[in-house]
């Protein structure tokens, strides 16, 4: 099951961006599983925003704010196609939260963590990759 977190200097997003990042960031991860557009897979699209008090981040040229996502999938989930696509999204998701532009682009690292077979587990079971295509095609609206 996918999870995305963003981290992210407080008071660096929107109002509104901070609404909806955590959703909005979701909706992309599943877009580019592939997952079907169910109740039973948005619901275990997990999504965390970690705000980090002032000053907590920088580099060291400036203190412009610096946006951290990272994915974490199930081995063999995403393509080289379909990371290059999550990374762009998550990238403009994000940057479109915070009210900047593309040319604020490099201050959003995407980091996709890929969870090898059988060593996620939920509900008290180790789940396996190829149990999660099975569910999905089980469940796909659009087939």
């Amino acid at each position: 099951m996918p999870m995305i977190r963003l981290t992210a200097p407080t008071g660096s997003l929107t109002e509104q961006g901070r609404t909806t990042i955590q959703r909005d960031l979701a909706a992309v991860l599943l877009r580019w599983e592939g997952a079907p557009d169910t109740a039973f897979f948005r619901a275990q699209a997990w999504s965390y925003l970690v705000e980090l008090p002032e000053s907590a981040q920088t580099t060291a040229e400036d203190d412009a704010p610096r946006f951290l996502v990272e994915v974490t999938v199930p081995q063999g989930a995403l393509s080289e196609r379909r990371k290059a696509g999550l990374v762009e999204d998550a990238t403009k998701t994000v940057l479109a939260a915070a009210g900047l532009t593309a040319d604020d682009a490099l201050r959003v690292w995407v980091l996709v963590h890929e969870q090898p077979d059988g060593t996620w587990g939920a509900g008290g079971s180790v789940i396996r990759y190829a149990d999660l295509v099975a569910l999905a095609k089980g469940q796909r609206t659009d087939a």
